[in-house]
């Protein structure tokens, strides 16, 4: 799995008019179940976006087709971790990814 941390490089007047490509882009990715969890940073200097696992190319491909990445309004820090322990709720997800 990972985390993706995006930074804004660019003034946030540019990402807003980036924002509903960038939304459509991201409901992409949850219909193909992809991630499990983003949303905003506070304060709004970028987002945060849980995969479920892939190869990091995967990602790579994914993140580069992101409207902000294509526009260059932001950088992402991808950080890959190994969930030891979840919550009830996401047991089913961390016991799939032990196996």
């Amino acid at each position: 799995m990972f985390v993706v941390v995006l930074t804004y490089t660019a003034p946030i007047e540019e990402v807003d008019l980036a924002l509903p490509d960038h939304v459509a882009w991201l409901e992409a990715q949850y219909e193909r179940g992809l991630f499990l969890a983003s949303g905003a940073r506070k304060p709004r200097v970028g987002g945060v976006i849980i995969t479920r696992p892939m190869s990091q190319g995967k990602l790579d491909a994914i993140l580069a087709s992101d409207p902000f990445a294509v526009r260059h309004l932001a950088k992402y820090e991808v950080i890959p971790f190994s969930p030891t322990k979840t919550a009830p709720e996401l047991r089913d997800l961390n016991e799939a990814i032990t196996r």
